[in-house]
């Protein structure tokens, strides 16, 4: 075996122990949690992608990237990860504290590839935690905001306590992004728009034939999303989700994550609207 190989053999295989440098509480069952690795840290992650990340002695999960990646020698010496308390594993990870270990494999999937969008309008849309594989498209966009266009960021979150990152989305309004949000249950002294995300897609401004979309959230969400999208006129090839289903070894040996053609884990979780669409019409699926 070459010297060479093995660096993505133990990415891929063997969780390596990142330490939690800090940890900090988004709504009452979600944080964001920010690991390091000083010694021999993973390749770097591309937003989009995902990581197995371990909770020792319960199991692991996988969790997309919620932050830029370190720049500089393209490994992950640093990442960032929003989860929410869910099952065995979430809720353990989810109680660690600034100092303990989790154990990271990866990284995993395709990426958003932000890039491709330069030159062009940007609309990402998400819906609850899904904003979170988001949030480094806008970080990236933001980091490089004179080689795209109009920037349009549409949250929908169950209440207005579910909403992530409020301050922040305080912050990108106050930037220049155009940033529409909508909750389905209003609390008192919410005076904003009450209902479902692909209904602030109609008001939004932006040029549907040079415009990329990065839509994340629950499958139900993301098909009424594109379809409202659709309508604008933006075509489906420049329409991108990203997919979830029980991704196990990450790098397609399983089969967990099989969705028709596709094994999520290796040829998703983000993929081309006009690829996923005819998937997720499919219920047994």
């Amino acid at each position: 075996m070459s010297t060479a190989a093995a660096p993505a053999i133990v990415g891929s295989a063997v969780p390596q122990p990142y330490r939690v440098v800090s940890r900090r509480v988004d709504t009452a069952d979600t944080v964001t949690i920010e690991l390091a690795h000083d010694a021999g840290p993973l390749p770097a992650f591309a937003p989009g992608q995902f990581a197995m990340l371990t909770a020792y002695g319960i199991g692991e999960v996988p969790i997309s990237l919620s932050g830029l990646p370190d720049p500089g020698d393209d490994r992950a010496r640093r990442l960032t990860h929003t989860l929410r308390a869910v099952g065995a594993v979430t809720r353990a990870l989810h109680a660690t504290a600034p100092g303990a270990t989790i154990g990271v494999r990866g990284p995993f999937g395709t990426s958003w590839d932000v890039e491709s969008a330069a030159g062009q309008d940007v609309v990402i849309v998400a819906g609850g935690i899904g904003l979170a594989p988001v949030r480094p498209v806008l970080h990236a966009v933001l980091a490089g905001r004179a080689r795209y266009g109009n920037v349009v960021l549409l949250v929908g979150a169950r209440t207005p306590a579910d909403l992530l990152y409020p301050g922040e989305l305080l912050r990108w309004a106050a930037s220049g992004v155009q940033l529409g949000v909508t909750v389905d249950r209003p609390a008192d002294g919410w005076s904003g728009h009450v209902g479902v995300v692909p209904a602030l897609i109609p008001h939004a401004r932006f040029d549907p034939a040079h415009s990329v979309a990065f839509v994340c959230g629950p499958e139900v969400m993301m098909r009424f999303t594109a379809q409202a999208l659709i309508e604008r006129g933006l075509p489906a090839s420049r329409l991108r989700v990203s997919l979830e289903r029980n991704m196990r070894c990450g790098v397609g040996w399983c089969g967990h994550c099989q969705l028709g053609p596709l094994l999520l884990c290796r040829d998703g979780p983000v993929v081309d609207y006009a690829r996923a669409e005819p998937l997720m019409s499919i219920r047994e699926l």
